[in-house]
């Protein structure tokens, strides 16, 4: 029984070394990598509608990729039939850009590099080439097919000068290619410029299933790679992430997948110095009205005025950048407060003049600069004179203890007395001296009106300030956090 077998493995072994020496020419010293190539992709020996053979006794031989030397090693298990093609891939970083810094667009230009191995297209060591630049077969060689999802669009099309084709000695393929998404990212609008927009794309292949074709992040790299020479133009990346595609989410869930999440940050130095400062001295500036003279109308007017068309200007012109959302968002309740801040202060001046005019009751008179308090001080002190020079005093008892008012009566003849409310004068016709208030002056009432708005409007704004920062700060901290 053993030696057919061996006979059988003889004439294999005699069949290789033959198809070996008559293929040696091919590859000696001299030959083009253009030769090689020819040669290779020959159709009696390569069919690139195949995919590659995954049988680990193929891989042992020819040099290591000076790409990755432990590629084959992680993938090589000896006497053993793969049942799909495992494709190692990664992304490197070119450039970040954000054309609108109000949009949920942002452009990524990023190389994809993939790697797996054909041993169809192993070459001798007798050739002086590391590797073979295969740029001008990419049309006769296998390769995945590799399709974006949830991305976007692309912003150019795909070209030879856009990807590079290199073949190693051992048979490992090493393909990249640039490309650049214009992606279509997520954010939460009712709280711009307070979010942090969230981008991500996956890829997978789009004819080969699962048990075909397995796609793995190249060195299980959780993080994407970024090029030295970065550039990034309104675009804040502050978090990225790489992982297999949930199988929940996944489009189609027996394709192999891998997926890329971005976050990005708003740049709020700019919302700040362009929007809420400007927006803070505007408010502030129509709190002055409230320290000039409440007849002041020219000035008064001209503050007020000037104010609210400056900033009706400066958020309309923001504004008409922003996204148009049916919902209630940051900006649009820092626009409504702010206005309604300056429009209050207007409706303040227009009170307090129009309480200055009025005509003053019982004929009181207005000192301008004395205290109200100062004001009355020689009436009260008048009056507490005369109680005090009351041979009475300034209140008598009766007979049960009980004190009496001093009052004033009408039936002691034609010059008025005093007397107790029962001595003297009969209760019925006495009358009770009642001194009412004087009612203040309208001057007095609007410059009282001044005083209590120089308080509570710049105290109502700076809560509002508060509140407003942080409540939208916090939604920032938590979306982080997630």
């Amino acid at each position: 029984m053993g030696q057919p077998w061996m006979l059988v493995r003889a004439a294999a072994i005699l069949l290789v070394t033959r198809q070996t020496l008559a293929l040696s020419d091919i590859f000696e010293d001299g030959k083009s990598d253009k030769e090689i190539l020819d040669n290779l992709l020959r159709a009696t020996r390569y069919d690139k509608r195949l995919l590659p053979p995954v049988q680990d006794a193929d891989f042992c031989c020819g040099l290591q990729s000076p790409e990755d030397a432990e590629f084959e090693m992680r993938n090589i298990s000896s006497s053993k039939q793969r049942e799909t093609v495992k494709v190692d891939v990664s992304v490197l970083l070119l450039s970040l850009a954000s054309p609108d810094e109000s949009s949920l667009k942002y452009e990524v230009e990023f190389l994809l590099q993939q790697q797996w191995f054909d041993p169809r297209l192993k070459y001798s060591n007798q050739s002086r080439y590391d590797f073979l630049n295969a740029i001008h077969h990419h049309n006769d060689i296998w390769l995945p097919d590799t399709y974006f999802i949830m991305h976007g669009d692309f912003k150019d099309p795909l070209i030879p000068m856009h990807f590079s084709l290199r073949i190693y000695r051992n048979g490992t393929v090493f393909y990249s290619m640039r490309r650049h998404l214009i992606l279509s990212c997520q954010g939460h609008l009712n709280i711009f410029p307070f979010d942090d927009p969230e981008c991500s794309f996956s890829l997978e292949s789009i004819s080969y299933e699962m048990k075909s074709i397995k796609y793995v992040w190249k060195n299980d790299e959780d993080v994407l790679k970024k090029s030295s020479s970065l550039a990034t133009l309104n675009a804040y990346l502050i978090k990225n992430q790489t992982s297999e595609c949930n199988q929940k989410n996944n489009w189609r869930g027996n394709y192999s997948c891998l997926g890329v999440r971005l976050i990005f940050t708003r740049d709020r130095a700019f919302y700040f110095t362009t929007v809420f400062i400007p927006g803070i001295i505007l408010v502030t500036s129509s709190f002055i009205t409230f320290w000039l003279e409440w007849n002041a109308v020219p000035a008064r007017v001209m503050i007020g005025v000037t104010t609210m068309l400056n900033f009706f200007t400066t958020s309309n012109g923001f504004r008409s950048t922003l996204p148009v959302v049916s919902n209630l968002t940051a900006m649009n309740v820092w626009d409504g407060v702010c206005m309604c801040f300056i429009y209050a202060s207007l409706l303040e001046f227009v009170c307090v003049n129009y309480v200055g005019r009025k005509r003053p009751l019982h004929n009181v008179v207005y000192r301008p600069g004395e205290n109200p308090v100062i004001q009355r001080l020689p009436a009260v002190l008048s009056r507490i004179g005369i109680i005090l020079a009351s041979p009475l005093g300034d209140k008598k008892r009766d007979s049960t203890g009980v004190a009496n008012e001093i009052v004033s009566c009408t039936n002691c003849g034609p010059n008025p007395c005093t007397h107790t409310a029962n001595n003297g004068c009969a209760a019925e016709s006495c009358l009770l001296q009642v001194r009412k208030k004087e009612p203040p002056h309208p001057i007095r009432v609007a410059k009282t009106i001044d005083v209590i708005a120089r308080i509570t409007f710049p105290t109502a704004f700076a809560v509002f300030l508060i509140f407003f920062f942080y409540h939208y700060s916090s939604y920032t901290h938590s979306d982080s956090h997630k």
